[in-house]
């Protein structure tokens, strides 16, 4: 039997073409696209999703559906219900590890276009403003010797660390706040010694740059409220490049008008793609269109275990990326 794939959101050409060879491939935009998800789903017309993070598969849309699976092109799956999803007996997949690297590249370039003041450099020459060196002209923050404050340290947590080190920085972390946990130095591996695990109330008041690498869950949502913020050193910066939601945006925009902090480079939304009002005309943020996996060899990647996650949800095969497998009784 043919296997059939809706693409609610089109990924790298590789990808595309193992699909292809795979079964029958129909774009969603083709049929209705999202506003229809839950009819399409019910439809029995489709084996697999292929989606994105802007397809939200609540409890709702998957009441009525006959799938097999939902391969999400992107490492997070907040998207899905993932528990109304197993109830259901589907499959749900994402793609971790790959934009690993990428991602943690992106959250650099943050805390250092934030601390060394880039964007405003950059609007400065594209404007005709230079008009020579001078001592004071956009001095920022000195890096080396500051303290990076992790929140979170899975895979793209630990390659920030290593970046951070590597640049001179003292690195503190809190593995799954606000909750804690303590980490051994054998799960630390090559990392143990070389940083610190504190609690979250601590990584907030110490970090001179505070970076978020967390998933969104009811327990992070607003994580970082205006609470956290007035607990923030006043010349930090907050760089999220995890999920918008795990920011309070309104409450961030009124702490750098306020002056409580020294700037936030971010990537990522709380109602994405759409920004708080007033977020957009600071001079002291850093914004990015969503970008941490934008890099080809990285997307190409992620389309290549997207279609492994989908062909192997239509075909009953290995599921490499599989987020619940308690739907193949493991």
């Amino acid at each position: 039997m043919t296997s059939r794939f809706l693409l609610m959101t089109c990924i790298a050409e590789n990808g595309m073409q193992m699909l292809r060879e795979a079964g029958e491939v129909t774009l969603g935009e083709e049929v209705g696209g999202n506003g229809r998800l839950a009819e399409l789903v019910a439809s029995g017309d489709y084996d697999v999703v292929v989606s994105a993070l802007d397809q939200r598969f609540t409890a709702e849309v998957l009441a009525d559906a006959r799938i097999a699976g939902i391969a999400n092109y992107a490492v997070g799956c907040n998207n899905v219900d993932v528990a109304a999803a197993t109830r259901a007996g589907i499959a749900v997949g994402n793609t971790p590890d790959v934009l690993t690297e990428a991602t943690a590249d992106i959250a650099v370039l943050l805390m250092l276009g934030v601390a060394r003041r880039a964007v405003e450099g950059e609007r400065m020459m594209r404007e005709g403003r230079f008009e020579g060196w001078r001592w004071d002209l956009l001095v920022g923050k000195d890096l080396r010797g500051a303290t990076l404050g992790l929140a979170g340290f899975g895979r793209i947590g630990r390659a920030v660390a290593r970046r951070a080190l590597a640049m001179g920085m003292e690195v503190i972390f809190a593995p799954r706040p606000p909750h804690h946990r303590e980490v051994s130095a054998d799960e630390l591996g090559d990392l143990a010694g070389r940083v610190e695990q504190v609690r979250w109330e601590q990584l907030v008041e110490r970090a001179d740059v505070l970076s978020l690498h967390l998933p969104l869950t009811e327990d992070t949502r607003h994580l970082v409220d205006a609470d956290a913020l007035a607990r923030m050193k006043d010349d930090a910066i907050l760089v999220n490049t995890a999920r918008g939601p795990v920011v309070d945006e309104t409450a961030l925009v009124a702490a750098l008008r306020a002056g409580r902090l020294f700037g936030a480079g971010l990537d990522v939304y709380e109602d994405e793609p759409a920004m708080a009002e007033g977020l957009a005309g600071l001079d002291n943020v850093m914004l990015l269109p969503h970008l941490g996996s934008a890099a080809a060899g990285t997307r190409a990647a992620m389309a290549e275990l997207t279609a492994r996650n989908a062909i192997g949800m239509a075909t009953g095969g290995e599921i490499p990326a599989l987020v619940n497998p308690e739907v193949r009784g493991g």
